[in-house]
């Protein structure tokens, strides 16, 4: 007998962009989420102090890990919450699934 606690299903592949549009809008929400911390923090490095610098860093760190939790959870199905994903495979769900959906 099989027990389903125990079960978790099979990783699904990530959903590709087909049009141009699409694929241009996924890499601009990938760069979103993986630099926005660093190109924050090295602007504010520059306008301000490196004690505002590195207390911005920290703060922008959680800012976008709680945006990357919301918008990964917000697409990705429960089954597939299990496992690791990129943020290359979250901006993929993200736009494939609420921006440039077939209806």
């Amino acid at each position: 007998m099989k027990n389903d606690y125990n079960y978790i299903d099979m990783r699904e592949d990530v959903p590709l962009p087909n049009s141009k549009i699409c694929k241009l809008i996924s890499f601009f929400i990938f760069i979103f989420l993986q630099f926005t911390t660093f190109v924050v923090s090295l602007i504010t490095l520059y306008l301000y102090d490196y004690f505002i610098a590195l207390l911005v860093l920290v703060l922008s760190f959680i800012i976008m890990g709680i945006t990357r939790s919301k918008i990964s959870n917000s697409v990705i199905s429960a089954t597939q919450r299990e496992y690791q994903h990129s943020d290359k495979d979250i901006a993929n769900y993200y736009t494939v699934k609420e921006i440039c959906f077939k209806s």
